[in-house]
């Protein structure tokens, strides 16, 4: 089978929101390094430059008027294997967690939220605070880190107890995981990388806000949902209807006249209260019919 076609069957599959965000991510990359040989051997470098300034958010609010685009493409570019290694590996780790336990969809709603509020904090902050003055006439950043960030902390928000066994330093729960992280952006926010270091404290401000509304029965991503619902909508071809029967079965295997009732979707009441019982005792402690209505919910979301 060839790669083109493990790539379309990728995005066919349905509930793979986390392999399609890495596969984005990884297909941006690698057209930018083909595309940047290209250009340099045939037009000059420059080209590739002018290509990045409408790929890249530039701290400038008027530039962003002209490219508003570019507040959603910056999350989905990187440069350097490092850069983009880092940061998918992160968004797998924290990802499978978030997609585990709260569905495709929000898992999609926190890469996307983080993204702009980071890049929106970057902005603002090269623009607002003296200090980063004389940066932001031409800082421009790329990478997928806030998005990223969101996540980490949305999932250590989510899960606090919840250990990951990591190389050289053994099982370590995942709210440090994200401390160290959210503490090592916070010490580079004046730094080199400084924008980039601001941009992942406003993805982790998401990440944190996302799911303590979702506690509180708020989904901030509502919206996100019914945009790419509609827009998913578009190109779904209206099936015919079927008319089928067949007979209802009880569990002993006779046949019965009625139909038996069938299993509806948690409440978010039920599912705010299995998600506080993790945070406080573990999944472990979950019930067998816990841990089925947060099956259910996450497969129907």
């Amino acid at each position: 089978m060839s790669i083109l076609q493990d790539i379309k069957d990728t995005f066919r599959q349905p509930n793979n929101t986390l392999k399609q965000l890495i596969l984005i991510n990884v297909i941006v990359f690698v057209v930018l390094i083909v595309l940047r040989l290209l250009l340099t051997f045939t037009v000059g470098q420059g080209a590739y430059f002018l290509l990045m300034s409408f790929i890249e958010l530039h701290s400038s609010p008027s530039v962003l008027l002209t490219r508003p685009w570019t507040l959603i493409t910056y999350f989905f570019t990187h440069q350097g294997f490092l850069h983009i290694i880092f940061n998918m590996l992160n968004l797998y780790w924290f990802g499978q967690l978030v997609r585990e336990y709260l569905g495709d969809k929000k898992l999609l709603s926190l890469y996307i939220l983080g993204g702009v509020a980071g890049g929106v904090l970057y902005i603002l902050t090269y623009n607002f605070i003296p200090y980063f003055e004389d940066r932001a006439a031409n800082s421009v950043m790329i990478g997928a880190s806030a998005s990223v960030l969101a996540i980490v902390v949305g999932a250590a928000t989510l899960l606090p107890n919840y250990t990951f066994n990591l190389l050289l330093i053994g099982p370590v729960r995942i709210k440090y995981i994200a401390l160290f992280l959210v503490i090592l952006s916070m010490s580079g926010a004046v730094g080199d990388n400084a924008g980039g270091n601001i941009a992942h404290l406003g993805g982790a401000l998401i990440g944190w806000l996302f799911i303590k509304q979702l506690q509180r029965g708020s989904d901030m991503g509502r919206p996100l949902h019914a945009f790419f619902d509609f827009f998913t909508g578009l190109f779904k071809s209206r099936s015919k209807l079927k008319v089928t029967h067949r007979r209802h079965t009880t569990f002993s295997g006779k046949t019965n006249g009625s139909a038996t009732t069938p299993v509806g979707k948690p409440s978010q009441k039920e599912i705010d209260v299995i998600l506080d019982k993790i945070s406080s005792s573990g999944y472990e402690s979950l019930s067998k019919e816990e841990k089925q209505k947060l099956f259910q919910a996450s497969q129907k979301e």
